[in-house]
């Protein structure tokens, strides 16, 4: 079995690791994998193709910005893509984030209509089906059920169309797109998201839910001494994690918090920016992003409770890593972030309530310890479960496509 796998990156970031896990999962079993992405980096010790340039990105930057068209520039370098699959001639193709200034969506997708080899795409955010934005919950926009247009983020959020609003444009471009691929299978990791693609345009195509894994080797309870070498020995520890302190990922929330706390709670945020480290409030100690998972599984494993406060999100795996380390989580009922905590192994309040948070961190604080139950939780996320799951879909599209 080969299959070309398809991501904006490859090996960093969440998605870029499941690529990269994916791929070794089907070699184990004897099959080929190919990474195909268009920006950074890959790691060693694995075949891959990297089709996209900076420049190129640059005038898809520019593309987006300029004309509000994501996803619509970047020809020649989707032609590069188009011949590799060929030369490659997979089993099936599986996409990942086809967004990120690297891709022509309309021509990859002109191609996977007329390949006639099975096509999956998991689908980590809501763009798929909009006409601009990842994520609509923060804003409560319900306009992709209908079309978009007058869109109410597309200055604001990712992906960044400062001089034009092209979003009613994009909706019809990217419908006429991705709907009518023969073969084509989705995934979404969370129960959410599934539910929102069954009101979408997307509606037609045959929907999986698998859930985001996590290498339980990696992210595990460990002591290395981290609160002694802090000087937090007697503190209770909050720990916030996000690749990128969005207003979405609901930093504001910590803020609130560290001004009533008391002062034998400490508040530690990871994946914080030059910037927010110079303007940090005087009562979060704050570390920058890192993508050592052994780091991450110090400060998790350290922590007496992990809080994410996300006003809008898909399946976090930060959740899942918390819980593997042994520590409970309290997240607001935003979007899949609830489907993997339940009442043994944290709580669930509602979206933007600070009071509510307080009342969580309270309750936790003062209920005898819920480590043994967030182990046994986090290891319904072991990631080769999850990958095995992937690894029958794909068996069962290819004995469809030989039957």
């Amino acid at each position: 079995m080969k299959v070309m796998q398809i991501n904006t990156v490859c090996g960093s970031g969440s998605v870029g690791r499941i690529m990269v896990d994916l791929i070794h999962a089907l070699e184990a079993e004897g099959g080929h994998g190919i990474a195909a992405f268009g920006r950074r980096e890959a790691p060693f010790g694995l075949e891959t193709y990297k089709f996209g340039t900076n420049g190129d990105m640059g005038v898809h930057v520019l593309h987006t910005f300029f004309r509000g068209e994501h996803g619509f520039a970047s020809k020649g370098q989707t032609e590069k893509l188009i011949r590799k699959i060929e030369e490659y001639d997979p089993d099936i193709v599986h996409l990942h984030n086809i967004h990120g200034f690297y891709l022509n969506v309309e021509r990859l997708f002109e191609y996977l209509k007329k390949a006639g080899k099975p096509v999956v795409w998991t689908l980590h955010d809501c763009w798929s089906f909009t006409g601009h934005c990842a994520y609509f919950d923060y804003v409560g926009c319900t306009k992709w059920k209908t079309g978009c247009g007058s869109c109410p983020q597309y200055k604001r959020v990712y992906p960044y169309a400062l001089f034009k609003d092209n979003s009613r444009q994009n909706y019809h471009r990217k419908k006429a797109a991705f709907t009518g691929v023969p073969g084509l299978t989705l995934v979404t990791p969370s129960r959410w998201l599934a539910d929102l693609v069954k009101e979408s345009y997307l509606r037609d195509y045959p929907v999986r839910v698998i859930p985001n894994g996590i290498a339980l080797d990696k992210f595990r309870p460990v002591d290395k001494g981290l609160r002694r070498r802090l000087h937090m020995e007697k503190k209770f520890i909050i720990l916030g994690v996000a690749g990128m302190w969005e207003e979405r990922k609901g930093y504001a929330y910590f803020e609130a918090l560290a001004d009533r706390l008391e002062d034998s709670c400490q508040i530690i945020l990871i994946g914080l920016s030059k910037q927010k480290l110079k303007k940090l409030h005087p009562r979060i100690y704050g570390v920058m992003r890192t993508e050592s998972m052994e780091e991450l599984a110090e400060y998790y494993s350290m922590a007496d409770v992990y809080v994410n406060p996300t006003l809008e999100d898909n399946f976090p795996t930060t959740n899942l890593e918390a819980l593997a380390c042994g520590t409970p989580v309290i997240t607001f009922a935003t979007g899949g972030s609830v489907e993997s905590v339940d009442e043994e192994t944290g709580k669930i309040v509602p979206k933007g309530d600070t009071e509510g948070l307080l009342k969580a961190v309270a309750k936790l604080r003062s209920e005898p310890s819920k480590r043994e139950a967030c182990l046994r939780r986090a290891a319904k996320y072991n990631k080769d479960d999850r990958f095995r799951e992937y690894l029958k879909l794909y068996r069962e599209l290819l004995e469809e496509t030989d039957a």
